[in-house]
């Protein structure tokens, strides 16, 4: 089926909960106002719709092809990115000066949802040049740049991130990839790169890889990494495009999803040496990919909402069609459409709650990161950073894990047909398979939650959203009707959940390390249900007052809002029964390592 982007919810969420009015007083965010956003959220539904989304199954049947060193993309990619490029696609939220058009990350976060749910795999060469002019805006000199930004914006290069080697995953004190300085300001890297998205493909002139390797004499460990620009063509003085430089694509990998993406095993070195250039300061390196990291981890947890959405969209059409079996309640005496049976409205219900409530999470969190960018105020971006920081792993982590759980309910509300690859439903969930995995597992994320978000300032930013939660809670409790009562029911519980939990974790993550992250993943999972419950309260209170302008969707809203309530936020007593048990860590820890 095709892919139909939801504006209306998306607009939605942009104006009533992330409040897009008041971002477009910022300072540089004039522009983004209401009429902007609608105007370029309908131009990327088209272009994500009817250029981009047509070519998501194509992509799977027919993926990126290696050959002598050199990767094919899918037949139709190469045109559908240089119309991206050309549609300024690549710079919606990047600085004017270099091309693009320095609109809010609120704006631009619907744009990289609407590409996800298009076609995950194409969605992944921007997601990393995104990345790369990031690192470059904080830690590149002028003529660097000057250099680089305008061709990544133009999309006519593209970016790569290298960090990951053989041995070294996600400890990168392991990294091994080293750099010799040649004495002219530029260096000769030798090392091999691995799970290189993008690494090499055929959809732009030029690939500049952003690299993590280490001098001769740095220190050992993450403090010993440093970052380097290696293109793949070396730039001339004049931004021409000079020699072939000595990094080559020995292979790429053959995945259970995302197909059409080429995942490169990078050898940097083998004919004499990579020619690259200095990012920032030496051993200085992880700092800076660090930008590029927690960038793509955003927009990673963007990819999970839209392939949500996506896989939501499918299963929902199926529904509609497939006839099988009679209403229980003998409303007809014949055969009906699924969609007619409790169990597989609770599924679609399902699907549909998760994602509305991630896409309300994640926009919420744009804003935040846009008024710590933009307030005049340096005490406002300060708190507004902290809890743009604080969300990055919950969006990251439970965004992901949520879409896996929503594709794999796609495949079951198709029954058998779910199982057969010509019905569509089985790719969203090979696609999304990977999602909780890449930039930083999801126990990675619940690890950076607990150690550098939560307990680093003793929870005080966390208690700072509960607090704001508790007066969604009491604004709930002024509403009449069940749906109302239920959220306030269980928002309430999920809030209490919550506090006592991060209390937990802070008392105790100094005297009982392992119990504390045993209880990682939970953790982060109770944070994004209850964060998650608190964003769709808020749609639902909004939509109490507004019903009367569009009774369809408002009363949608609140229907799907109680829905989260009674079977998603009902969840979080559990979970916190899981993480906060005195003896939480005995059951695993008491196992030797001969008894698993």
């Amino acid at each position: 089926m095709s892919y139909r982007a939801p504006i209306k919810d998306m607009l939605f969420v942009m104006r009533e909960l992330a409040d897009l009015d008041s971002i477009a007083t910022l300072p540089g965010f004039e522009d983004g106002n209401l009429d902007t956003a609608q105007a370029v959220v309908e131009e990327a539904a088209r272009f994500s719709g009817e250029v981009v989304a047509p070519l998501n199954v194509v992509g799977d049947r027919d993926p990126s092809a290696w050959s002598n060193g050199e990767v094919r993309t899918t037949p139709g990619f190469k045109d559908a990115f240089r119309q991206f490029g050309e549609g300024g696609w690549q710079g919606v939220v990047h600085p004017s000066e270099f091309g693009g058009q320095n609109l809010p990350k609120l704006i631009a976060t619907a744009c990289i949802e609407m590409l996800n749910s298009a076609n995950l795999s194409f969605a992944l060469c921007p997601l990393l040049t995104d990345g790369a002019i990031e690192a470059l805006l904080t830690a590149g000199t002028d003529e660097q740049k000057a250099r680089y930004l305008p061709k990544f914006i133009a999309g006519e290069w593209t970016g790569t991130m290298n960090l990951t080697e053989p041995q070294a995953g996600s400890d990168l004190s392991l990294v091994r990839t080293r750099a010799e300085p040649q004495g002219d300001g530029t260096y000769k890297l030798f090392g091999t790169k691995i799970f290189i998205t993008y690494g090499e493909h055929d959809m732009a002139e030029n690939i500049v890889h952003l690299v993590l390797a280490r001098t001769p004499d740095a220190p050992e460990g993450v403090k010993g990494i440093s970052l380097f620009i290696v293109p793949k063509f070396l730039v001339n003085d004049d931004g021409s495009l000079g020699a072939r430089n000595d990094v080559h694509c020995v292979s790429i990998e053959h995945k259970l999803g995302i197909k059409a993406s080429p995942t490169a095993v990078l050898q940097f070195g083998d004919h004499g040496g990579a020619t690259g250039h200095l990012v920032g300061e030496e051993n200085r390196g992880l700092e800076y990919m660090f930008i590029m990291m927690n960038a793509a981890r955003f927009a990673v947890g963007m990819q999970g909402v839209g392939v949500s959405e996506r896989a939501y969209q499918h299963a929902v059409a199926y529904a509609k069609e497939r006839v099988q079996s009679r209403p229980v309640d003998g409303s007809a005496k014949e055969a009906a459409t699924i969609i007619h049976h409790p169990d597989v409205r609770r599924m679609l219900a399902t699907m549909r709650a998760y994602t509305e409530g991630a896409r309300a999470l994640a926009y919420v969190a744009a804003a935040h990161s846009d008024i710590a960018h933009a307030h005049p105020d340096e005490a406002q971006r300060k708190k507004h950073q902290a809890v743009y920081e604080f969300l990055v792993p919950i969006i990251k982590g439970f965004s992901t894990e949520m879409s896996v759980d929503v594709a794999s309910i796609g495949v079951q509300v198709h029954g058998g047909m779910g199982f057969i690859e010509e019905t569509g439903a089985a790719q969203y969930y090979r696609d999304a398979r990977i999602l909780p995995i890449y930039e930083g597992t999801t126990a990675i994320q619940a690890n950076d939650l607990i150690g550098r978000k939560t307990v680093r300032d003793g929870g005080a930013t966390a208690q700072l959203l509960l607090a704001q939660i508790d007066q969604t809670i009491a604004a709930l409790s002024d509403v009449e009707g069940q749906p109302f009562k239920s959220m306030h029911r269980h928002l309430s519980a999920g809030s209490l959940s919550l506090g006592r939990s991060i209390e937990f974790i802070v008392a105790k993550v100094k005297s009982d390390p392992n119990a504390v992250f045993l209880g990682s993943v939970p953790y982060l999972r109770l944070a994004g249900i209850v964060l998650c419950g608190w964003q769709m309260a808020r749609a639902m209170l909004v939509s109490h007052t507004r019903r009367a302008e569009d009774e369809p969707f408002h009363s949608a809203k609140i229907a799907t809002a109680q829905f989260y309530a009674e079977h998603i936020l009902s969840l979080a007593p559990g979970l916190e029964a899981a993480i906060v048990s005195a003896n939480g860590s005995e059951g695993v820890l008491a196992l030797s390592e001969d008894q698993f």
